[in-house]
């Protein structure tokens, strides 16, 4: 498949999928449209890149659908001064993305796999830097953090994600509530900390966060 048909199915998720969902920023759909999302999945599944559901990565783990993605970054509110820290970078198309918005993006994945492709993939983007780590225990070496983005869901926000955050920082997730998926934005004041729920919306369940003793609805 050339590069010119995967230009117009990367246009056509821009305005099938995501406008048609809140995704309106201009900021936001051209950091998304300069980003070949094909680039970010194994090979036998770039055909699939663009479909509006997950695209398996490797083993348990897969990107999240592009919906998912970009409502986290809309709400969240990058601006081009924000230091923010991608919580599940895995192939590293989310922190390409935030790249593109904002002034500087550590990418924090788990799977040593996946943090491999993630710095290959980013490896000519000079505001991007990937980490290995546990993801529940964020990348305190780097924050604070004036965005802190999980790009997937996860069961409870851990204290630690929350310490790192900047005053005035955000947050944003797809919290499991009751078995259900719902994308939040949280946000940091002092030593408070409260989220306002987005939508319901399936996203992939990062490893790590099942039992942290932090916050959750």
């Amino acid at each position: 498949m050339s590069d010119l048909d995967f230009q117009a199915m990367r246009r056509a998720m821009v305005v099938s999928q995501l406008r048609t969902n809140a995704v309106n920023d201009p900021r936001v759909t051209a950091a998304i449209e300069a980003v070949a999302r094909e680039d970010f999945v194994p090979a036998e599944r770039r055909s699939v890149a663009y479909v509006d559901r997950a695209v398996p990565l490797s083993g348990a783990r897969a990107l999240n659908p592009a919906l998912v993605t970009a409502r986290l970054i809309v709400e969240a509110g990058i601006s081009g001064d924000d230091k923010v820290l991608i919580v599940g970078a895995a192939s590293g198309y989310a922190a390409a993305v935030v790249a593109g918005l904002a002034a500087s993006v550590v990418a924090l994945e788990s799977d040593a796999d996946l943090a491999a492709q993630a710095k290959a993939h980013l490896k000519n983007i000079a505001n991007v830097s990937v980490v290995t780590g546990d993801l529940a225990k964020g990348h305190a070496k780097s924050a604070p953090y004036d965005v802190i983005l999980v790009d997937g869901a996860i069961e409870e926000v851990p204290d630690a994600l929350i310490k790192q955050l900047a005053d005035n920082g955000r947050l944003a997730a797809a919290v499991i509530d009751g078995g259900v998926s719902r994308l939040c934005v949280g946000y940091k004041a002092g030593s408070g900390f409260g989220f306002d729920i987005v939508m319901d919306a399936d996203a992939v369940v990062l490893p790590g966060f099942s039992t942290p003793k932090g916050f959750a609805f």
